[in-house]
């Protein structure tokens, strides 16, 4: 079992580094740059990214032995190239990019990704410092002329752009978390609004600040999965007190479609589960109490001494963070009351699986029940879980994954 990080980049996998001498710009704001695989050219991306003015650019490249790096760092010398020893989760890629930039401001991008509309890094530095009085040291200057970083004023953690596909079709790049079909399910939305928000940042495209993002412990590296990796990160941005919202100002376009996401209930979505879902917010601190335990082991249907160490790993990390909760899970689904009721009759389509534990292990049926059911959405998808019991005197049911002390506490409905 793998340790819960509890300190940003607390282990790093092995890579090197070439290049990235050279500062291209004094906006504040750099570029992380994904690779996907593919022929992409990436001089032409590389010049593209010159022309917009970021101050550096990180390229992330794979195990793969590249025979252009010489060339392209010679041509290019703001653009670090940060050689992986081995594969690694998208999320930690991001995180060793981040110790390598200093810049307040990183622009997660991939390279089959077109900045179609921006203004450039200085404009988009601008739009998202969040007074007037950060502004004046955008331009990398200060009162005697001097060159030095913009102070940190950013609005929110991440901003998220609108993305178009190749065929120049909106994508729908806003996750919201709702009730359909009685399970809890992710359902994306085309932003139409400035700072519409979103549970996670869409294909980890965004821009993020860097020192919020340090402060969050970046991504976890322990969950393998990309999305229950996401999911995590999006999770604790808004359990924590921060943001993720978009922005119509800034517009992006795909060369091919993006690829599908497994979100298959796996052991990364169990350690998800347990630092996001289950604990308890008690007014201005969060708790995973031991009564989760057994709900969480006739749920998970794995190994009992297993589950008690992931169990105890997952309320030792959420112990250490208490005091940084801002909230419950079923506290973030209000953020997207805005978008009203979901229907069966047509219904947004899924983008995850259920957040809950669901389906039969060792007789034990999990379902979900609350005030409010189909056609119309709940508005707190999270308000009353049950397990039903099946033995000898009939169904028994009790609160899963909350507790009914618990959800009176948090000021529940209990059924």
């Amino acid at each position: 079992m793998n340790t819960i990080p509890t300190t940003f980049n607390s282990t790093v996998s092995a890579y090197t580094v070439v290049g990235g001498t050279l500062r291209a710009g004094f906006t504040g704001l750099s570029a992380v740059l994904l690779n996907r695989g593919g022929r992409y050219p990436r001089r032409i991306l590389f010049q593209e990214l010159e022309k917009a003015g970021f101050d550096y650019v990180i390229s992330l490249e794979g195990p793969q032995e590249r025979y252009d790096l010489e060339d392209m760092s010679n041509r290019f010398p703001f653009v670090r190239f940060v050689l992986l020893k081995e594969e690694i989760t998208i999320g930690e890629q991001i995180n060793l990019a981040v110790g390598e930039l200093s810049s307040p401001l990183f622009f997660v991008l991939w390279n089959d990704l077109r900045i179609i509309h921006s203004g450039g890094a200085v404009r988009m530095a601008e739009r998202l410092f969040s007074s007037q009085d950060d502004l004046s040291s955008i331009n990398g200057k200060n009162e005697t002329g001097r060159n030095e970083e913009p102070r940190n004023g950013y609005k929110r953690l991440c901003t998220v752009p609108f993305i178009q596909n190749s065929r120049f079709e909106p994508q729908p790049t806003l996750m919201a978390p709702a009730i359909i079909k009685n399970t809890v399910n992710t359902i994306p939305f085309v932003p139409v609004k400035e700072g519409s928000p979103s549970i996670y940042p869409y294909d980890w495209v965004g821009i993020y600040d860097r020192k919020r993002f340090i402060s969050l412990g970046g991504f976890d590296n322990t969950l393998k999965s990309p999305y229950w990796q996401l999911m995590d990160f999006g999770f604790r941005t808004h359990l924590w007190g921060e943001e993720i919202c978009s922005t119509q100002y800034i517009r992006l376009s795909y060369d091919e479609d993006p690829p599908k996401q497994d979100s298959t209930a796996d052991e990364s979505y169990r350690r998800f589960f347990l630092k996001n879902l289950a604990p308890v917010f008690r007014g201005d601190y969060a708790d995973l109490p031991f009564r989760r335990f057994p709900s969480y082991l006739m749920s998970s249907g794995g190994d009992p001494f297993s589950a008690w160490e992931e169990f105890i790993e997952s309320r030792r990390w959420v112990k250490t963070n208490r005091f940084r909760y801002r909230g419950d899970a079923q506290s973030i689904t209000e953020l997207w009351e805005d978008y009203g009721p979901v229907t069966d009759e047509n219904p947004p389509e899924p983008e995850a699986r259920p957040l809950e534990f669901n389906g039969k292990t060792s007789g034990t049926e999990v379902q979900m029940k609350g005030e409010n059911t189909l056609p119309e959405l709940n508005n707190a998808p999270f308000a009353a879980y049950t397990e039903t019991h099946i033995d000898n005197a009939g169904p028994v049911e009790t609160p899963f994954p909350q507790d009914i002390t618990d959800m009176q506490e948090a000021g529940h409905k209990v059924p």
